[in-house]
């Protein structure tokens, strides 16, 4: 009797769970459907990245267009979207891509991180193809509703470049560099560019100021806001305000170009600018740009003894074009003319502007053998000259082109002969008859008739 019960007992329990099973089927049915879903959208949306990577595009627009069409998924939507849009925009499939970016805007709904990742890719895909505008009006509410989106704002920071709107670009760079989200020397490259653009763009002493006080102090030193900066105040005649500008900049990195602006003023300001680039000269004595600063100085100043000094040791370390015109213009004022042809001479050469013509060097005779009035006569030849002489790089001139000896000049033979109407005008010029000219008609016509 017990054995029955428990057998009885293990019978019900046996009933119990087949009912309940039958009774569950349909939602574990439904489970079932949607871990499968689950894995063939996984698998769709793997194969397309994969494809995409590859630079398959074409199949990765294949599967995840099939993606599109079977998932049900709003995110799994927004994903295949934004790269079937990717693919699609290195097919140049412009169309599709729009279509795919809509179907990704329209699931992205008002879930913020999916109208996040739809508004980012699909200012980047704007981005490649140079739709700036398109790209600000997705990325600006983003930035203005948090500065924490540092890949959005980067991009925005791109976008705001690529419209050279220097405005935005110094304000977006400063704030990425004070979350420490870019790179400090990238950083300093932008504002470097967008300050000196700001700089160059004001009219007025007023705009110039806003800008200026609106820069830091290591932002004021950058080599190209320091330069837009000097040549607006020397265009105001600030020259005082334009020396200071110009000795905290070289104070913290000297260059050729700020060294050539320092050197640039009127001659009551020299002495002061030829004092500091003197205590300059202690820090770099072998700077050949500071030494023909010194120079120009000490040219603007009437001091042509150091004047001369300054720009030969310069020459001794570089052998610089510039070098030589300031020394032809410094003899040219003292008045030895030999001196300042020389330089002047060897300025030319570097520049590529002249060959090099040795005085009294006689031009070739016209060659007029084939002139059809000299039958029988004959003109003696002229010397050929050879120059092998070729112009230069102006850091590449030997002191081999500098002393070079003047070229000889063989002189015509006094024995030569010459062709008995050597003296006739005709035998000057070419007296070649002109297509379409009745001779007879001129006022020599008979006397070229004659010959």
């Amino acid at each position: 009797g017990v054995i029955a019960l428990i057998a009885g007992f293990f019978g019900f329990y046996a009933l119990l769970r087949l009912l309940s099973w039958l009774t569950g089927s349909p939602e574990r049915f439904k489970i079932w459907r949607r871990r499968r879903a689950e894995k063939r959208d996984q698998e769709l949306l793997q194969n397309g990245w994969i494809s995409t990577l590859e630079g398959r595009y074409a199949q990765a627009e294949k599967e995840l267009s099939k993606l599109l069409a079977k998932t049900k998924s709003k995110t799994s939507k927004v994903v295949a979207g934004l790269a079937s849009a990717q693919a699609s925009q290195y097919l140049e499939e412009y169309q599709r891509r729009d279509e795919a970016l809509q179907i990704a805007q329209k699931n992205a709904g008002s879930d913020p991180r999916l109208k996040l990742a739809y508004a980012t890719a699909a200012a980047e895909l704007y981005l490649e193809q140079g739709q700036t505008q398109q790209a600000i009006d997705l990325l600006q509410p983003v930035q203005d509703a948090s500065s924490r989106h540092f890949h959005a704002t980067r991009l925005l920071l791109k976008a705001y470049r690529q419209q050279d709107n220097h405005e935005r670009v110094y304000e977006l760079t400063r704030l990425l560099l004070r979350r420490s989200a870019i790179d400090k020397t990238q950083a300093l490259a932008y504002i470097e560019y967008a300050a000196a653009r700001r700089i160059q763009s004001a009219t007025q002493v007023e705009s110039f100021k806003a800008v200026w006080n609106d820069l830091r102090t290591e932002e004021k030193n950058l080599e190209q806001v320091a330069i837009a900066a000097a040549q607006f105040l020397e265009a105001q005649q600030n020259y005082e305000e334009q020396a200071r500008v110009l000795e905290a900049a070289i104070q913290q990195k000297p260059s050729p170009e700020l060294y050539s602006l320092y050197a640039n003023c009127p001659a009551e300001h020299y002495s002061r600018r030829l004092s500091k680039a003197e205590e300059w000269l202690q820090k770099y004595p072998h700077d050949p740009a500071l030494l023909i600063a010194l120079g120009r100085l000490c040219i603007t100043g009437q001091l042509w003894g150091q004047a001369e000094h300054y720009l030969k040791r310069s020459m001794k370390i570089r052998n610089d074009l510039r070098v030589h015109a300031l020394l032809a213009q410094l003899y040219d004022a003292l008045g030895r003319e030999e001196d300042a042809r020389y330089h002047w001479r060897i300025a030319a050469v570097t520049a590529g502007a002249l060959p090099v013509m040795t005085p009294n060097r006689l031009l070739p005779a016209a060659d007029l053998q084939a002139d059809p009035t000299l039958v029988d006569g004959h003109l003696p030849e002229a010397p050929l000259i050879v120059d092998n002489d070729r112009p230069m790089a102006a850091s590449a001139v030997d002191s081999s082109v500098l002393g070079a000896a003047p070229h000889t000049v063989v002189a015509p033979s006094e024995t030569s002969e010459t062709s008995e109407n050597s003296h006739h005008p005709d035998h000057y010029f070419d007296s070649a008859p002109i297509p379409g000219v009745d001779v007879t008609m001129t006022s020599d016509g008979s006397s070229r008739s004659k010959d």
